[in-house]
């Protein structure tokens, strides 16, 4: 860990916007790697597909080192030309087992990832795109698949998830107001959460794993999280990129998933 504290006002959905073009594609949280690994019942692993209704599929490119990225599914381009740090909004997919592959942008030939990922219908999900690519990589390059959670939150209470995708990050513990509110303890790589929290402002602080939470400050931001709203952070970027293979510094970028 730096010693290096940090302190940006985030920008929601932070990165250019991606060019969306679904074009009729084919037909409490955990985690799971789309080929198939899973930490938690989620409801989403590679199987037979099933029949009638949609689903709610978003992309998240946080794989520090990765060009800007094309995502197919079940062979149409529904994302194009999307850079690091981009959140999409949500785009509408037929329900089952679809075929998703991630390739370098404009060019279909460089495949980084393709594999079947199954979705529920009436279900919102985030596809993460993390760790890196290449022989040398900390984390391998593997896409995440998270079930969102988007049920309504009251209205002085805000929901936030924060998904902790720095390859070089050893677990985090994340707190506010000081260190007096641990929001989440021992975040390890690849892993996410909940928490529901009052709405208000907070400097939220990104610190090594201890026992009694109270680790180094490696990084801090100010975020503002409103009434009857669902945010997602991602813990993304390297903590020293000046040792990594690109001079992607470690943020937080908080995307806002609902709004009741």
């Amino acid at each position: 860990m730096t010693d290096q504290t940090t302190r940006r006002r985030l920008l929601y959905g932070a990165g250019t916007a991606a060019t969306i073009a679904l074009a009729g594609c084919g037909g409490t949280d955990s985690t799971t790697t789309a080929d198939g690994g899973d930490d938690g019942d989620d409801g989403m692993t590679t199987g037979d597909g099933m029949d009638g209704g949609t689903a709610n599929v978003r992309v998240a490119h946080m794989s520090p080192n990765a060009p800007n990225v094309d995502v197919y599914v079940d062979g149409d381009a529904v994302l194009e030309d999307v850079p690091f740090t981009t959140v999409s909004d949500y785009l509408e997919v037929p329900a089952g087992e679809r075929t998703v592959e991630i390739t370098a942008a404009g060019d279909a030939e460089t495949s980084v990832f393709e594999g079947p990922v199954t979705v529920e219908a009436d279900t919102d999900y985030s596809i993460v795109a993390s760790g890196e690519i290449g022989d040398m990589a900390d984390e391998a390059f593997a896409p995440l698949v998270l079930e969102d959670d988007n049920s309504e939150v009251g209205g002085n209470q805000s929901r936030l998830r924060v998904v902790h995708v720095s390859p070089d990050a050893p677990n985090v513990d994340v707190t506010a107001a000081g260190g007096d509110v641990v929001l989440f303890d021992n975040v390890p790589y690849g892993e996410s959460g909940y928490t529901t929290v009052e709405a208000n402002d907070y400097t939220v602080q990104i610190r090594g794993d201890t026992e009694s939470n109270d680790g180094e400050v490696v990084a801090d931001f100010d975020v503002s999280l409103n009434g009857g709203t669902v945010y997602t952070a991602f813990a993304a970027g390297y903590l020293t990129p000046d040792d990594e293979p690109a001079d992607e510094s470690f943020d937080l970028i908080v995307a806002q998933d609902s709004s009741s």
